[in-house]
Order: C-alpha cells, then sequence, then structure tokens
C-alpha cells in the first residue's frame, strides 16, 4: 500500500459496524471466553505457568473482542481511543506475566506435560480459526489491527505452549514452561506498544482535522 493511503486512513466509518465484521466479532468473543475457561482450569491444575498466561490472554482478548463491538460504527476519534486502551491493557498484561515467570523460575516446579500439549493444540485449533476468520480485516484502522494483531499472537503462542510441553516431557523440568510463558509475554509487549502506537498516531490525526474544521 502506497505511503500516501494509510491502512487506517483508508478505511471508512462504516466499515467498523459492517455485519461481516460484527458477526467475525462475536464468532471470536465465544470461542475466547471458552478458551479462557478451558485453560485457567487446566493450567491451574497442570501447574503450567504458559498456559496459565495464555489463558488470561485469552480473557484479554475477549474483552478486546467486546469493547470492538461496543465502539464498531463510532468515528474514528473513538476507536483510536478504545485501541488505546486495549493496547495498554495488552502491555500490562505482557508486564504482569512476564514478572510472574520470573518469580516463578524462584518456587515453581515441573508442570504435566501431557496436559500441556492436550491444551495447547486445542487451543491452537481455536486461534488458528478465529485468525483465518479476522484474517480479511487485518489492514483496517488501529482499533481492526489490534483485534488482527491478538489473534495471530495467539496462533503463534500456542505453537510454543505446544512446544514447551515436549520440552518438559523430554526434559522433566519446568524451564520450557517458563521460557514460552516469558515469550508470551514479549509477545504481549509487543503487541501493545504497536496497537498504542499506530492509535495515538490516529489520535493525532482526528485532533488535526478537528482544529483544521474549527479554524475554518
Amino acid at each position: 500500500m502506497g505511503a500516501s493511503c494509510c491502512s487506517s486512513a483508508c478505511t471508512s466509518d462504516s466499515s467498523n459496524n459492517e455485519p461481516r465484521w460484527r458477526r467475525a466479532l462475536w464468532i471470536a468473543l465465544a470461542v475466547n471466553l471458552a478458551m479462557f475457561g478451558v485453560e485457567i482450569v487446566a493450567g491451574a491444575t497442570a501447574g503450567s505457568r504458559a498456559l496459565m498466561a495464555d489463558a488470561l490472554d485469552f480473557f484479554g482478548d475477549a474483552a478486546n473482542y467486546a469493547i470492538s463491538l461496543a465502539v464498531a460504527g463510532l468515528a474514528l476519534g473513538w476507536r483510536a481511543r478504545a485501541a488505546l486502551f486495549k493496547g495498554a491493557t495488552l502491555l500490562v498484561l505482557g508486564l504482569w506475566v512476564l514478572g510472574s515467570t520470573v518469580y516463578a523460575s524462584f518456587t515453581g516446579a515441573a508442570p504435566h506435560a501431557e496436559t500441556m500439549g492436550i491444551i495447547g493444540v486445542l487451543a491452537l485449533v481455536a486461534n488458528v480459526g478465529v485468525a483465518l476468520l479476522l484474517y480479511r480485516f487485518r489492514s483496517g484502522d488501529a482499533n481492526m489491527q489490534s483485534v488482527w494483531i491478538c489473534s495471530r499472537n495467539d496462533a503463534v503462542g500456542n505453537l510454543a505452549v505446544v512446544a514447551a510441553a515436549f520440552g518438559v516431557f523430554g526434559t522433566g523440568t519446568g524451564w520450557p514452561d517458563l521460557i514460552v510463558a516469558g515469550v508470551l509475554a514479549g509477545l504481549g509487549i509487543s503487541g501493545g506498544v504497536q496497537i498504542i502506537k499506530q492509535a495515538r498516531a490516529e489520535l493525532r490525526r482526528t485532533h488535526k482535522r478537528s482544529r483544521e474544521v474549527s479554524s475554518t
């Protein structure tokens, strides 16, 4: 896409309220809420920090989809503010997971590898399905892009959880689980920063347009 036409500027307000977009968000919301319940229980049962981190990510994404549904069809400024809030939430969540992972490295025991593997594969299937569902909306404004980024990060993170399950099984230690939890935290932090940057850029453009209109 040319430099003169950024993804957010070329997306009309109506695209954020079209039926296909709202339907995709409702499906993504239901899937993420269900997987949050599954992973938080399985993570606590198996003693897996990576599964619990992924469960919190599912919960955060469900909240993000709910916010996106609430602001669909609103002006770009409101959608950018919603994206800014989502980006900040993702950043804080990533920092929290990173801190808890460091703490667990001194106190945690090896998790149950079989449970990690089974739930990790289930979560991967769910997230790949959601990512494919939302792929067509990846070049929208910051609000749309934040939804796509979360779904993409989740699918990548689930691959890492499955790999960690094999690592825990092979080594008999909890380090693979902790390493993957750290990777998930890094994805959350980088995704949050990316969303915040674009949302702030869109807010600046909105304020500039408002000043131009008021001065005429």
